[in-house]
Formats: structure tokens, C-alpha cells, sequence
């Protein structure tokens, strides 16, 4: 006999050794998390995520070194009928007295009337750095409820930057505690229901979280060579929960079946690391590739986003080849323990076999008795379902997407109506030889005259445009505002108008000059304009990539192509699910949400690398258990129904497992949030019921043998059957008349 397969190797070594595998585990993860701590987070900068025209412009006003400090406003209306202006400067004045004795206040400006007279706008500069102002604007906001108290005839309301971030950070930590607490007891839950037993439910568990805590420090070290993203540490939690539970799952569920039909402990593990360990190694394998394809989005955020899955995907893998035989060895029989009466009834293995499943077979007969018509019925629901992704719009989310359940959006709401130039604005950044700043001052006074004329832009401030000049007077910037919500399609022409027509008309002929237009609608359009540009280069790497990793896993260059294609229909069937839902009204009321009438920007790349990585856990798993059966002798028909029947239990529990965790995503309050959970949700569904049990039995039986063509240097040179018994044969509903 040849030499042992390396997951066999570790598997029996942990085993045989299982204290000193446990101890070297926890000192793993503990050096990982505490010298990450003692490393610090190095943030991705402007300049690291600085992309297209926007990122130009971002880079130019950062050149000039302005002090831009954090402010506030004080907004006074009427609560009905017309301002009353007496009142409305009396209780500015009064806001002043009071804001002058706080701390963190830097200056109050002059009280600002707006053009219809219907509010008086009073500017806060707040002291300390603007970063952390949203965490110390409190006690500004509990002055101006007193100026509210002592005015009630009038509306009095502080709104800006900073109330608003402390607003939605309020929101998201909510939502993110209440997602906390649902998604943990959600999974031990359904393992509990999977596995009848409690220990069996929380190893899974226990090697997720452990993997997410050694990931989370080995991704702070990585930062100071990849600059981090404030949604780096979110990602590796989802992920790492994801894979970590599934691996485990798979792992378990196989030592088991094993250890129930006699087997020592020992030989059980060993088999479980022959067959499942090795399909934990090239799932890992294929959502490292899928994820490593984001690095050629060049792009920091999602350069830090796959080095968190990377490195997350990795320590699961590691974990699951040495501490989880380890752990098992050592509970044994123990891990069977305490059972749930009932539901261990339903799931214990009999006879040294799982429980026949009765649902999956039923849903098999279609593929394994027609296989050609299921086939074409079943992808051409895909492809319909697919369809709509031909009209996908990619935005960034504006402010009118954020809930109006807080009361800083409702204030935010009111500013604009009263200020539109306090709403959606570009920047013109402009850099040029100081001794041109007297003509770029020029120039931009005569851009600022033609946009005030032009219904696509804000009217101008009464005392003329505010132009912020260097102190080298090397830069110069110009905001140019406009009445428009930020997605919307006048936002974006003007935009255009600006960049195409009225900045180079009127900045184009000074020499030596350096221009660009950003602000949030350029950020919107520049970015999706970069993601349709990486889409396909990302999308070749992981392609091609997998192709290569199934071909030759399982000596087939047929199973590796069916892989690609299978894994396409599911990702592009959530798109199109994705444009369905967000893209349209209907679900408005049912999700909580408003349709911003486009896909989050970044979202469709995020989701197409997960998606294909997560998807393959499922796909190497079946497949694997498959090929067993062929190597054994059993003839393809049957050899598909028992490798989906006999993976059916494990694989739906991991199935529903991802499902829940990622519906709570979907009932956060955020637009970003709820595509991200109802997309992952969804294509997974697809993949472990439709793609699984109806599309995949379906091509394995039409193509019979040829699954397993493959060019003569990738055959095997010899079949070795693992060293389990031979499976049952199907029943016979299963396999019909051939």
C-alpha cells in the first residue's frame, strides 16, 4: 500500500496524541488573536482606496492640507404656517449662549436664513478630531433639546455630519447585536436537530469560533502589508462561521457513520480524514482561489476583504485535519452525548447506516428516470430566473436610503428642503502653480455662475460661491451643489455636465492646472464603473483556477466543466433573484425596505467570489462521495443516487445552516445589508435544493461514464477503494429501468 494521504497522516497523529493536538491549538490560536492585538490595525488610507476621477479628486484636496473640522447645525422651523423670524433669531441667539459653554465646540457661526424664509440655520464647528466627533456630539444635542424646551412654539433641531453618524451607528449596533444573538443559537439549533445531540451540535461550533478568533488577529498582522478595511472584521465572522461549521459538519457526520457500523475510533477518523478531510481540503482550496480572485479587483477594500475569507478559510482547514480528530478521539462515544430523545431517534445511524432520507429520493426520481427533460426544464427555470441580471444598475446607497425611523434623518430631511446645498454636492479639485490661484479662483467663480442658473445645480449662496484656497495656494476647491437625492438621474447628469462641459470650458485653458470631479455621486458612478471593468478579469482567474483544482482532484476534466457551469447557473440565478427583489417595489413591504431602484455597487463581485467558493463545499462533497461509489464498481446510475441520498442529511444541515445565518442579514436595517443577506441566502438555497438534487443527478446520469473522461496523463494509475464497506444498493424506485 502506497503512502497515506497527508489528511490521514495529521488526522492520526491528532489522535494518537489528542492533548498535546488540543494544547497546540489553543496556543495557535491564542499567540494569533494576542499578537494581533499587540500588532495594531493599520486602516486602509484615502490614497489606498482612491478609484477613478473620484479618487483623483479625493487625492488633490488631500494635497492641500485643509483643516476640515466636523460640523453641526441648529435648525429652526415652524411647526406650522410661516417662521416667525423674531422668534427664529430669538431662539438662535439662545442656542448660541448655550453651545458657547460646551465642551467641544470650537465657534458658532452667524444665524443663515433660507431663501424662502421658511428656516434659520445656525453652523457648529466642533473642536477634536472629526473622526471620533459623532462619539462626542451628545451633549451638543442635549443643549439644543433644552433650546427646544425653552422655545416650544418653534421646531428646534440639531442635524449634521456627526449626528447622523452617531445615529446609524446607534442603528447598525442594533442590528448587529440582535444578528449576534439570533445567528449563534439559530446554528447550535439546527445541529441540534441535525445530530440528536448536544456535544456532537457544538464541536462544529466551537472550531468556527476558534478559527474566527485566530483569523481575526493573523488578518491585523497581514494589514500592515494588505491596509485593512472597517469591514474586514465583519467578513472573516460570516465566513469563517460559514466554512468552520460546514467543514466540522461534514467531518463529524462521517466519524460517526463510521463508528456506528463498528469501526474503532481510530479507524473511524482515519477514514472520515480519507474521505471527508480530503473533500474539506479541496473546498477549502477552491474558496481560497475564489476569494484570492478579489486581489486583481485592485482595490483595498476588497484586497483586505480576501485576505480576511483567505486567511479565515485557511486556519478552518487546518483546524478541521488536526484539533477536531483530536477532539473527537478523545469524547469518542462521548460526543454522541447528551442525546435529545427524540431527535436522535430521527437522525442516529442504524445498522451502521444512516436513516434512509425519504424526501430526497422522491426528488431524485425526475433526474435519474428522465434525465434529459429535467435537465432542460430545470436550467431553463434557472436561466428565467437568471434574466433579470441583464438589467442590473450598480449605485452606492445615498442618504434617502437610510431608514427614516431616527430622528437625525428626519432633521436631515428637513435641512435639505430648506438648504439644498447642504445636500448632494461635487467637489471641483483643483491643483495648479500658486501663481495661477488668482485665475483658478476666477475660473471657479465663473463655474459657480453657470451652474446657478442651471436647474441641475442648487442656487447660489447670496453672499457667492465659498472657494477654500491652500495655504501654499496650490489647491483650490469648489463645492457645487445640487437639489437632486444623490442616485438619482439629474444627480448623475450633473455630474456629466460638470466633468464633460463645464469644468474644462472654464479651467481647461490654465497651464499647468490638475482637475477633477468628485463628491458622493462621483463616487457612486466611478466605482461601478470600475466593478463592470474587474467583473470579468475576477471572473476568468476563479474560473479557470477551479477548472484546474476539479480536474484534478477527481481526474476529470468533465466533472471540473459541469462544476463551472453548475456553480454559474446558481450565482446568476441569484443575481437575477437580487434584481427581482431590490430592483423592484414588491418586496418593499415585506423586507422593510425602499427601492433604491439598483444593486449596492460593490455587491455583485463580493457575491459572485463567495457564492463560488461557498457553493463548491456543497459540490465536492456530493461529488466525492460519488466518485467513491464509482471506484468501488457500482454503475454510474446508482453510484449518483447513493452519493446524494447518502450526503443528503449533512449537506442540507449545512445548507439550512447558511440559509438562517444569512437571512438575518436581511432583517437589518440597512439597503447594503439586506442585498448582501437576501443574495447569499438565496443562492445557496438554490445550490443545496435545485442545483443539488435535480440539476447535478440530472447531467451525472445523461452523461453516464463520460463523467469521468479525462486525458491520459491526469488518470489514475491505479483504483483504490477507500477503506469503507460497500454501500447498499439504491432502491430500486431510485434507479428505474435503464
Amino acid at each position: 500500500m502506497g503512502r497515506r494521504p497527508v489528511t490521514v497522516r495529521l488526522a492520526r497523529w491528532s489522535a494518537e496524541h489528542p492533548w498535546r493536538a488540543i494544547a497546540l491549538w489553543v496556543v495557535f490560536v491564542a499567540v494569533c488573536f494576542v499578537g494581533g492585538s499587540a500588532a495594531g490595525l493599520n486602516e486602509a488610507t484615502d490614497e489606498d482606496q482612491a478609484i477613478g476621477e473620484f479618487g483623483r479628486a479625493q487625492l488633490i484636496v488631500d494635497s492641500g492640507g485643509f483643516d476640515r473640522p466636523a460640523t453641526e447645525n441648529v435648525l429652526i422651523t415652524a411647526r406650522s404656517g410661516t417662521l416667525d423670524q423674531t422668534a427664529a433669531k430669538a431662539a438662535a441667539q439662545d442656542a448660541a449662549d448655550r453651545l458657547r459653554q460646551v465642551d467641544g465646540v470650537a465657534s458658532i457661526g452667524t444665524p443663515m436664513p433660507s431663501r424662502d424664509g421658511s428656516a434659520l440655520l445656525l453652523p457648529i464647528t466642533m473642536s477634536g478630531d472629526p473622526g471620533t466627533a459623532g462619539d462626542r456630539v451628545q451633549p451638543l444635542r442635549d443643549t439644543t433639546a433644552k433650546v427646544q424646551d425653552a422655545h416650544p412654539q418653534l421646531r428646534v433641531e440639531q442635524v449634521g455630519g456627526p449626528s447622523i453618524d452617531k445615529a446609524l451607528d446607534d442603528t447598525l449596533g442594533k442590528d448587529f447585536k440582535r444578528a449576534e444573538l439570533l445567528s449563534l443559537p439559530v446554528t447550535l439549533a439546527i445541529l441540534i436537530i441535525a445530530f440528536g445531540a448536544l456535544i456532537a451540535a457544538g464541536v462544529p461550533v466551537l472550531l468556527a469560533l476558534s478559527s474566527v478568533a485566530a483569523a481575526m488577529g493573523l488578518s491585523t498582522l497581514a494589514s500592515h502589508l494588505v491596509p485593512a478595511t472597517d469591514t474586514t472584521a465583519s467578513v472573516i465572522l460570516l465566513i469563517g462561521m460559514a466554512v468552520g461549521v460546514d467543514y466540522s459538519l461534514f467531518y463529524v457526520r462521517r466519524e460517526r457513520e463510521e463508528r456506528a457500523k463498528g469501526r474503532s475510533g481510530l479507524d473511524a477518523v482515519e477514514i472520515a480524514a480519507e474521505t471527508s478531510g480530503h473533500a474539506v481540503v479541496v473546498s477549502g482550496t477552491a474558496v481560497i482561489i475564489s476569494m484570492g480572485g478579489l486581489l486583481l479587483a485592485q482595490d483595498a477594500i476588497f484586497s483586505s476583504l480576501a485576505v480576511g475569507s483567505i486567511l479565515v478559510v485557511a486556519v478552518a482547514v487546518i483546524g478541521s485535519l488536526t484539533v477536531l480528530p483530536a477532539l473527537l478521539a478523545k469524547l469518542g462515544r462521548w460526543v454522541d452525548r447528551p442525546r435529545v430523545p427524540l431527535l436522535w431517534r430521527l437522525t442516529a445511524p442504524r445498522d451502521g447506516r444512516p436513516a434512509r432520507p425519504r424526501f430526497w429520493p422522491a426528488v431524485l426520481k425526475p433526474a435519474l428516470r428522465a434525465p434529459v427533460a429535467t435537465l432542460l426544464i430545470s436550467v431553463a427555470l434557472l436561466l428565467a430566473l437568471a434574466a433579470p441580471a441583464l438589467g442590473m444598475k450598480l449605485k452606492f446607497p445615498g442618504p434617502e436610503d437610510v431608514p427614516r425611523n431616527t430622528a437625525a434623518m428626519q432633521e436631515y430631511d428637513r435641512l435639505t428642503a430648506a438648504f439644498p446645498s447642504n445636500g448632494t454636492s461635487h467637489t471641483v479639485a483643483v491643483r495648479a502653480p500658486a501663481e495661477q490661484a488668482d485665475r483658478v479662483r476666477a475660473a471657479l467663480t465663473d463655474l459657480a455662475g453657470r451652474t446657478a442658473t442651471d436647474t441641475l445645480f442648487a442656487p447660489a449662496e447670496a453672499d457667492g460661491p465659498e472657494i477654500r484656497v491652500s495655504a501654499d495656494r496650490r489647491v483650490s476647491v469648489l463645492e457645487v451643489a445640487t437639489p437632486h437625492a444623490s442616485r438619482s438621474d439629474e444627480a448623475s447628469r450633473s455630474l456629466h455636465e460638470l466633468r464633460e462641459d463645464l469644468v474644462p470650458a472654464t479651467l481647461g485653458g490654465i497651464p499647468g492646472v490638475e482637475y477633477a470631479v468628485g463628491g458622493g455621486v462621483a463616487a457612486s458612478e466611478d466605482y461601478a464603473a470600475h466593478i463592470w471593468a474587474k467583473l470579468p478579469i475576477v471572473a476568468a482567474f476563479v474560473l479557470a483556477l477551479t477548472f484546474l483544482v476539479m480536474a484534478w482532484t477527481f481526474r476529470s476534466v468533465v466533472v471540473a466543466l459541469t462544476s463551472i457551469m453548475l456553480n454559474l447557473l446558481s450565482a446568476g440565478a441569484a443575481y437575477g433573484l437580487l434584481v427581482l427583489v431590490f430592483q423592484s417595489t414588491w418586496a418593499e413591504g415585506l423586507l422593510g425596505f425602499t427601492s433604491m431602484d439598483a444593486i449596492v455597487t460593490w455587491l455583485p463581485l463580493f457575491l459572485f467570489v463567495v457564492l463560488f467558493g461557498l457553493s463548491m463545499d456543497y459540490h465536492v462533497f456530493v461529488v466525492s462521495r460519488i466518485r467513491e461509489a464509482v471506484d468501488r464498481g457500482m454503475p454510474n446510475r446508482e453510484a449518483v443516487a447513493h452519493g446524494i441520498t447518502s450526503s443528503a442529511g449533512v449537506v442540507t444541515s449545512a445548507a439550512v445552516v447558511m440559509v438562517a445565518v444569512f437571512s438575518i442579514f436581511a432583517t437589518l436595517s440597512m439597503i447594503d445589508f439586506k442585498q448582501l443577506g437576501i443574495g447569499l441566502a438565496a443562492a445557496i438555497l438554490l445550490d443545496a435544493t435545485i442545483i443539488r438534487a435535480v440539476v447535478l443527478p440530472s447531467v451525472m446520469t445523461l452523461l453516464g461514464d463520460a463523467n469521468w473522461w479525462a486525458p491520459r496523463f491526469m488518470r489514475r494509475r491505479t483504483v483504490v477503494a477507500p477503506a469503507v464497506e460497500p454501500p447498499p444498493a439504491p432502491a430500486p424506485e431510485l434507479v428505474g429501468a435503464r
